[in-house]
């Protein structure tokens, strides 16, 4: 195996205009972190899973327009459809997450991303 690489720091863009809803954002960001993958992310924690093998600067393009488009209206929708699946969700939490949210206490999806992003030391998030 080749560990040339190992500390190699990268560069990678996620481009806001490219996406308006959770599901086109993991696409976008499975095409710019995982081209040799076949498979993509679809959740939350895949996003934090993969991020632990990146290493180096992320740049989110259109942030501003991200915030608005995984505000609290997808937020909102984001929970219900926890809700209305039911398993293998926790159905509780899903409505305390949203009861949160709609109180003003919650974290939008845009702002859990965020939080995801900037919990990796390895990583260096400009909003742009």
């Amino acid at each position: 195996m080749d560990n040339s690489n190992k500390n190699k720091k990268e560069s990678a863009v996620i481009n806001g205009s490219r996406f308006s809803d959770l599901s086109a954002f993991y696409e976008v960001v499975s095409q710019v972190l995982m081209k040799d993958e076949d498979w993509k992310i679809g959740t939350l924690d895949g996003f934090d899973d993969i991020l632990y093998g990146f290493k180096g600067e992320m740049i989110w393009k259109d942030s501003q327009k991200s915030r608005e488009d995984l505000g609290l209206e997808a937020t909102m929708k984001f929970y219900e459809n926890k809700i209305r699946q039911g398993k293998p969700f926790n159905i509780n939490l899903a409505k305390q997450k949203l009861e949160d949210v709609i109180a003003g206490n919650g974290k939008t999806l845009y702002e859990i991303l965020i939080e995801i992003l900037e919990s990796h030391k390895n990583i260096t998030l400009i909003l742009d």
